[in-house]
């Protein structure tokens, strides 16, 4: 009875979870779409009805561009995961759209991780996070390899000025950030031993799993930011090619290395892109409305799709 007791306690525990996660989840896009937007709802509207954004065409179009990301997405982390367990490409898919959900209120999508690790049994936990972390990691280059380029290109071709007074407010909370990451790593008593573990482990991956990771990682870049430049076509934005996907990269660059919580990435992609394409004498409102579509497609809708797989989670109490 005891045990019994104690089991309906567990599902009672993770049904509140799911619920709480879920919740916060549509509650969260709802405020950042029709609360909290940088833009009002109605100038969103107009603009996306002006230039024709919802025509079949250009909703086919700014869809597969959004498919083509995820799926290179799930591709990646199904060609990681299954050097440790083999998975079909649709619990990969699962397991990415569902860590989505549960990460978009934490800070760089760190709640990803535990996400993912639920799926697997205690043994390979440890492990998944491994992986999860070297798939970011990747991603990451791909973004300090075009944004470093695009940057460079911009601030060769661009007068571009400083606010010394932000800049060193920038500086001093990731002085702070890193002064509490130290902290956290000795309170957590990480010395050389776990350095040499975390490096055993990524030796352990197979070359040709890597390499997959990077190209996987790479496409998606390239796809993501070439959707960001078809919006920027829609809207006959008056910028050259090289231009846009310089100003791009670098709104990518900039945003990737400031911790912000998921659900507030639309709100730091949007102030740091009216920045960027200040520079080309951008109307505001059509850069905003952009960064609003791109992360109502990348994040919002497949945030919601998460939503069914976090409610349908089903975990097995004796892993």
């Amino acid at each position: 009875m005891q045990i019994s007791l104690s089991y309906k306690s567990k599902q009672f525990f993770w049904l509140l979870i799911k619920l709480t996660i879920v919740f916060g989840c549509v509650f969260f896009i709802y405020q950042k779409l029709f609360l909290k937007s940088n833009i009002d709802f109605s100038v969103l509207s107009s603009q996306l009805l002006q230039h024709q954004i919802f025509s079949f065409k250009n909703v086919l179009i700014l869809v597969v561009f959004s498919a083509l990301n995820w799926f290179f997405e799930i591709l990646k982390w199904n060609n990681l995961v299954n050097t440790i367990k083999n998975i079909s490409f649709w619990e990969a898919s699962i397991q990415c759209f569902s860590s989505l959900t549960a990460s978009l209120i934490t800070p760089n999508r760190i709640g990803e991780y535990g996400a993912k690790a639920l799926y697997f049994e205690k043994p390979l936990r440890k492990k998944i996070v491994g992986l999860n972390f070297i798939g970011n990691f990747y991603q990451l280059i791909a973004t300090l390899f075009f944004g470093s380029i695009g940057f460079i290109y911009l601030a060769s071709t661009h007068q571009i000025n400083f606010d010394f007074d932000s800049a060193f407010g920038v500086i001093f909370v990731l002085i702070l950030l890193f002064g509490f990451f130290v902290l956290l790593i000795k309170s957590f008593q990480i010395g050389k031993n776990y350095v040499q573990k975390v490096k055993k482990f990524i030796s352990k991956i197979p070359f040709s799993i890597n390499l997959k990771t990077t190209v996987y990682s790479f496409l998606r870049y390239l796809i993501f930011s070439h959707q960001f430049y078809f919006l920027v076509f829609l809207f006959n934005l008056q910028i050259e090619y090289i231009d846009a996907i310089s100003a791009i990269t670098s709104v990518y660059l900039i945003a990737s290395i400031v911790p912000m919580l998921s659900f507030f990435d639309v709100v730091l992609k949007g102030s740091i892109s009216v920045w960027i394409f200040t520079f080309f004498q951008i109307d505001p409102i059509s850069i905003l409305t952009i960064v609003s579509v791109m992360w109502m497609l990348n994040f919002a809708i497949p945030a919601i799709i998460g939503s069914y797989f976090v409610i349908t989670f089903t975990p097995n109490f004796q892993k």
